[in-house]
Protein backbone atom coordinates (compact mmCIF):
# COMPACT_ATOMS: atom_id res chain seq x y z
CA UNK A 1 0.00 0.00 0.00
CA UNK A 2 2.89 2.54 0.74
CA UNK A 3 4.51 1.66 -2.65
CA UNK A 4 0.62 3.38 -4.45
CA UNK A 5 0.85 5.63 -2.54
CA UNK A 6 4.55 6.47 -3.14
CA UNK A 7 4.00 6.00 -6.91
CA UNK A 8 0.71 7.92 -7.15
CA UNK A 9 2.55 10.97 -5.50
CA UNK A 10 5.54 10.79 -7.66
CA UNK A 11 3.37 10.42 -10.88
CA UNK A 12 1.40 13.55 -9.77
CA UNK A 13 4.37 15.68 -9.63
CA UNK A 14 5.69 14.13 -12.56
CA UNK A 15 2.43 15.90 -14.29
CA UNK A 16 2.78 18.74 -12.17
CA UNK A 17 6.31 19.39 -13.30
CA UNK A 18 4.60 19.10 -17.15
CA UNK A 19 2.19 21.37 -16.58
CA UNK A 20 4.69 24.17 -15.24
CA UNK A 21 7.53 23.39 -17.71
CA UNK A 22 4.25 23.64 -20.67
CA UNK A 23 3.51 26.78 -18.71
CA UNK A 24 6.72 28.21 -18.76
CA UNK A 25 7.83 27.92 -22.40
CA UNK A 26 4.24 29.29 -23.04
CA UNK A 27 4.96 32.31 -21.22
CA UNK A 28 8.57 32.22 -22.91
CA UNK A 29 7.39 32.21 -26.05
CA UNK A 30 4.34 35.29 -25.61
CA UNK A 31 7.49 37.03 -24.01
CA UNK A 32 9.20 36.72 -27.25
CA UNK A 33 6.37 37.28 -29.10
CA UNK A 34 6.04 40.72 -27.09
CA UNK A 35 9.79 42.04 -27.93
CA UNK A 36 9.86 40.77 -31.53
CA UNK A 37 6.86 43.21 -31.80
CA UNK A 38 8.84 46.07 -30.59
CA UNK A 39 11.49 45.91 -33.16
CA UNK A 40 10.92 48.13 -35.80
CA UNK A 41 12.50 48.27 -39.57
CA UNK A 42 13.51 52.10 -39.41
CA UNK A 43 14.20 54.33 -42.93
CA UNK A 44 15.71 57.61 -41.71
CA UNK A 45 16.42 60.47 -44.33
CA UNK A 46 18.03 63.27 -42.10
CA UNK A 47 21.56 62.21 -40.32
CA UNK A 48 20.77 64.49 -37.05
CA UNK A 49 17.64 62.19 -36.68
CA UNK A 50 19.81 58.82 -37.77
CA UNK A 51 22.51 60.00 -35.07
CA UNK A 52 19.74 60.60 -32.64
CA UNK A 53 17.63 56.94 -33.02
CA UNK A 54 21.38 55.82 -32.89
CA UNK A 55 22.06 57.48 -29.56
CA UNK A 56 18.86 56.17 -28.38
CA UNK A 57 19.72 52.31 -28.92
CA UNK A 58 17.79 51.76 -31.66
CA UNK A 59 20.70 51.07 -34.70
CA UNK A 60 20.32 47.95 -35.59
CA UNK A 61 16.63 48.80 -36.50
CA UNK A 62 18.02 51.25 -38.97
CA UNK A 63 17.27 49.37 -42.40
CA UNK A 64 18.12 52.32 -44.44
CA UNK A 65 19.51 55.78 -44.78
CA UNK A 66 20.24 59.01 -47.25
CA UNK A 67 23.13 60.32 -48.01
CA UNK A 68 23.53 62.53 -44.95
CA UNK A 69 23.15 60.14 -42.63
CA UNK A 70 27.47 59.06 -42.23
CA UNK A 71 27.51 58.67 -37.87
CA UNK A 72 27.81 56.52 -36.61
CA UNK A 73 29.99 54.92 -39.24
CA UNK A 74 29.08 51.55 -38.64
CA UNK A 75 25.41 52.40 -40.63
CA UNK A 76 27.56 52.01 -43.75
CA UNK A 77 28.13 47.98 -43.47
CA UNK A 78 24.47 47.71 -41.60
CA UNK A 79 22.15 50.08 -43.41
CA UNK A 80 21.53 50.65 -47.24
CA UNK A 81 22.07 53.95 -48.65
CA UNK A 82 19.22 55.46 -50.18
CA UNK A 83 21.00 58.49 -51.48
CA UNK A 84 19.95 61.87 -51.72
CA UNK A 85 16.37 62.80 -50.36
CA UNK A 86 15.67 64.86 -52.95
CA UNK A 87 16.21 61.66 -55.37
CA UNK A 88 14.84 59.04 -52.98
CA UNK A 89 11.91 57.31 -54.69
CA UNK A 90 8.36 55.81 -52.76
CA UNK A 91 9.32 52.46 -54.25
CA UNK A 92 13.24 52.59 -53.09
CA UNK A 93 11.74 53.15 -49.36
CA UNK A 94 8.59 50.83 -49.45
CA UNK A 95 11.17 48.14 -50.68
CA UNK A 96 12.35 47.41 -47.30
CA UNK A 97 8.98 46.91 -46.20
CA UNK A 98 9.80 49.93 -43.16
CA UNK A 99 7.66 50.36 -40.07
CA UNK A 100 8.60 53.66 -39.45
CA UNK A 101 9.70 56.46 -41.87
CA UNK A 102 11.62 59.23 -40.10
CA UNK A 103 13.06 62.53 -42.26
CA UNK A 104 13.09 66.64 -41.87
CA UNK A 105 11.31 68.61 -44.28
CA UNK A 106 14.73 69.92 -45.58
CA UNK A 107 15.38 69.35 -48.68
CA UNK A 108 12.21 66.58 -49.26
CA UNK A 109 10.21 67.50 -52.31
CA UNK A 110 6.81 67.90 -51.71
CA UNK A 111 5.97 64.90 -54.01
CA UNK A 112 7.60 62.53 -52.03
CA UNK A 113 7.02 63.97 -48.76
CA UNK A 114 2.99 63.10 -49.83
CA UNK A 115 3.69 59.68 -51.15
CA UNK A 116 5.17 58.85 -47.62
CA UNK A 117 1.45 60.50 -46.02
CA UNK A 118 -0.32 57.96 -48.55
CA UNK A 119 2.39 54.80 -47.81
CA UNK A 120 0.13 53.42 -44.70
CA UNK A 121 3.26 53.45 -42.92
CA UNK A 122 3.77 55.20 -39.51
CA UNK A 123 6.33 58.55 -40.75
CA UNK A 124 7.11 61.54 -39.10
CA UNK A 125 8.68 64.39 -40.66
CA UNK A 126 10.02 67.08 -38.41
CA UNK A 127 11.28 70.44 -38.69
CA UNK A 128 14.59 71.13 -37.81
CA UNK A 129 15.74 74.00 -36.36
CA UNK A 130 19.31 74.98 -36.64
CA UNK A 131 20.09 75.86 -32.81
CA UNK A 132 20.27 74.54 -29.64
CA UNK A 133 17.39 74.23 -28.42
CA UNK A 134 15.94 73.17 -31.66
CA UNK A 135 18.57 70.32 -31.42
CA UNK A 136 16.77 69.61 -28.10
CA UNK A 137 13.52 70.04 -29.81
CA UNK A 138 14.30 67.41 -32.47
CA UNK A 139 15.83 65.20 -29.94
CA UNK A 140 12.98 64.71 -28.10
CA UNK A 141 10.59 64.84 -30.89
CA UNK A 142 12.07 61.38 -32.46
CA UNK A 143 12.39 59.96 -29.08
CA UNK A 144 8.70 60.01 -27.75
CA UNK A 145 8.04 58.88 -31.94
CA UNK A 146 10.31 55.68 -30.53
CA UNK A 147 7.95 55.62 -27.80
CA UNK A 148 11.67 55.77 -25.94
CA UNK A 149 11.31 58.53 -22.43
CA UNK A 150 14.98 58.48 -21.65
CA UNK A 151 16.38 60.70 -23.63
CA UNK A 152 17.61 63.41 -21.48
CA UNK A 153 21.15 62.99 -21.44
CA UNK A 154 21.54 63.75 -24.88
CA UNK A 155 20.00 67.03 -24.55
CA UNK A 156 22.48 67.25 -21.12
CA UNK A 157 25.33 66.40 -23.24
CA UNK A 158 24.71 68.98 -26.07
CA UNK A 159 24.96 72.00 -23.16
CA UNK A 160 27.77 70.05 -21.56
CA UNK A 161 30.12 70.49 -24.97
CA UNK A 162 28.89 74.01 -25.56
CA UNK A 163 30.80 74.45 -22.05
CA UNK A 164 33.70 73.83 -23.42
CA UNK A 165 33.58 76.51 -25.96
CA UNK A 166 36.35 79.50 -25.27
CA UNK A 167 35.67 82.78 -25.97
CA UNK A 168 37.79 84.43 -28.70
CA UNK A 169 39.18 87.88 -28.35
CA UNK A 170 38.07 89.35 -31.40
CA UNK A 171 35.32 87.03 -33.61
CA UNK A 172 37.48 85.60 -36.85
CA UNK A 173 35.53 86.22 -40.10
CA UNK A 174 35.13 82.45 -41.41
CA UNK A 175 33.95 81.56 -44.71
CA UNK A 176 32.63 78.23 -45.55
CA UNK A 177 32.89 76.64 -49.00
CA UNK A 178 31.14 73.87 -50.26
CA UNK A 179 33.61 71.93 -52.65
CA UNK A 180 32.79 69.12 -54.62
CA UNK A 181 35.78 69.31 -57.03
CA UNK A 182 37.51 72.45 -58.17
CA UNK A 183 34.50 72.44 -60.57
CA UNK A 184 31.52 72.79 -58.17
CA UNK A 185 32.25 75.18 -55.50
CA UNK A 186 29.15 77.00 -53.38
CA UNK A 187 29.92 79.33 -50.64
CA UNK A 188 27.59 80.02 -47.49
CA UNK A 189 25.72 83.00 -46.81
CA UNK A 190 23.19 83.91 -44.41
CA UNK A 191 20.70 81.33 -42.32
CA UNK A 192 22.79 78.02 -43.02
CA UNK A 193 23.39 75.40 -40.48
CA UNK A 194 27.16 76.15 -40.98
CA UNK A 195 26.58 79.50 -40.22
CA UNK A 196 25.04 79.23 -37.13
CA UNK A 197 27.78 76.55 -35.88
CA UNK A 198 30.45 79.42 -36.60
CA UNK A 199 28.67 81.63 -34.43
CA UNK A 200 28.35 78.86 -31.99
CA UNK A 201 32.21 78.40 -32.13
CA UNK A 202 32.87 82.42 -31.74
CA UNK A 203 33.56 83.38 -34.89
CA UNK A 204 31.58 85.42 -37.57
CA UNK A 205 30.23 84.84 -41.13
CA UNK A 206 32.26 86.73 -44.02
CA UNK A 207 29.68 86.53 -46.25
CA UNK A 208 26.20 88.49 -45.22
CA UNK A 209 25.11 90.05 -48.24
CA UNK A 210 22.79 86.70 -49.11
CA UNK A 211 21.16 84.02 -48.07
CA UNK A 212 21.66 80.69 -48.41
CA UNK A 213 24.40 79.12 -51.18
CA UNK A 214 25.64 80.58 -54.19
CA UNK A 215 28.46 79.91 -56.33
CA UNK A 216 32.02 80.86 -55.11
CA UNK A 217 33.20 83.86 -57.29
CA UNK A 218 36.86 85.73 -56.43
CA UNK A 219 34.43 89.02 -55.99
CA UNK A 220 32.49 87.47 -53.38
CA UNK A 221 35.81 85.95 -52.24
CA UNK A 222 37.90 89.29 -51.89
CA UNK A 223 34.61 91.25 -50.73
CA UNK A 224 34.40 88.85 -47.90
CA UNK A 225 38.12 88.75 -47.07
CA UNK A 226 38.10 85.91 -44.33
CA UNK A 227 40.35 85.55 -41.79
CA UNK A 228 39.77 81.77 -42.25
CA UNK A 229 37.90 79.47 -44.81
CA UNK A 230 36.82 76.20 -43.73
CA UNK A 231 35.31 73.48 -45.44
CA UNK A 232 34.04 70.30 -44.70
CA UNK A 233 37.03 66.92 -45.19
CA UNK A 234 35.76 65.57 -48.14
CA UNK A 235 35.41 69.04 -49.77
CA UNK A 236 39.01 70.13 -48.67
CA UNK A 237 40.02 66.57 -50.12
CA UNK A 238 37.87 66.87 -53.16
CA UNK A 239 40.35 69.98 -54.05
CA UNK A 240 43.70 68.31 -53.30
CA UNK A 241 44.21 69.72 -49.65
CA UNK A 242 45.10 73.30 -48.82
CA UNK A 243 47.23 73.73 -51.69
CA UNK A 244 44.22 73.14 -53.90
CA UNK A 245 42.25 75.28 -52.25
CA UNK A 246 44.90 78.07 -52.30
CA UNK A 247 44.68 78.25 -55.63
CA UNK A 248 41.00 79.16 -55.97
CA UNK A 249 41.25 82.43 -58.04
CA UNK A 250 40.61 85.42 -55.22
CA UNK A 251 42.05 83.14 -52.21
CA UNK A 252 45.48 84.85 -52.66
CA UNK A 253 43.99 88.10 -52.16
CA UNK A 254 42.36 87.28 -48.93
CA UNK A 255 43.85 87.23 -45.44
CA UNK A 256 42.90 83.92 -45.19
CA UNK A 257 44.95 82.95 -47.77
CA UNK A 258 47.74 85.06 -46.98
CA UNK A 259 48.33 83.72 -44.04
CA UNK A 260 47.43 79.94 -45.46
CA UNK A 261 44.25 79.65 -42.83
CA UNK A 262 42.51 76.75 -44.44
CA UNK A 263 40.63 74.39 -41.74
CA UNK A 264 38.23 71.51 -42.35
CA UNK A 265 35.94 69.61 -40.22
CA UNK A 266 33.80 66.52 -40.69
CA UNK A 267 30.33 67.21 -42.42
CA UNK A 268 28.04 65.80 -39.85
CA UNK A 269 29.84 66.94 -37.17
CA UNK A 270 30.19 71.07 -38.38
CA UNK A 271 26.18 71.14 -39.52
CA UNK A 272 24.25 68.29 -38.62
CA UNK A 273 22.69 69.79 -35.52
CA UNK A 274 22.02 66.80 -33.71
CA UNK A 275 23.00 64.83 -30.40
CA UNK A 276 26.79 66.20 -31.40
CA UNK A 277 26.00 70.01 -32.04
CA UNK A 278 28.37 70.86 -28.65
CA UNK A 279 31.37 68.90 -29.61
CA UNK A 280 31.20 70.03 -33.17
CA UNK A 281 31.02 73.95 -31.86
CA UNK A 282 33.79 73.18 -29.83
CA UNK A 283 36.02 71.59 -32.13
CA UNK A 284 35.65 74.54 -34.24
CA UNK A 285 36.23 76.92 -31.38
CA UNK A 286 39.45 75.09 -31.03
CA UNK A 287 40.61 75.53 -34.86
CA UNK A 288 39.30 79.31 -34.26
CA UNK A 289 41.36 79.64 -31.35
CA UNK A 290 44.57 77.97 -32.85
CA UNK A 291 44.27 79.43 -35.93
CA UNK A 292 44.06 83.21 -34.73
CA UNK A 293 47.44 83.17 -32.67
Amino acid sequence: MKHIVMLAFVLTAAISCKKEEKVTEETTVKTDSVVSAKIEKIVSLNGAVTEIVAALGHEKEIVATDVTSTFPESLKTTAKDLGHVRQISIEAIMALQPTVILATDKDMSPELLEKIKKSGVKAEVFTQEFTPAGSKKLIADVAKTLNHADYKALEEKIDTDLAAVKPIAKAPKVLFIYARGANMMMVSGTGTPVEKTIELAGGKNAVTDFADYKPLTPEALIKGNPDVILLFDSGLGSLGGPQGVLKIPGVDKTNAGKNKKIIAMDGALLSGFGPRLGEGAAKLNALLSENAK
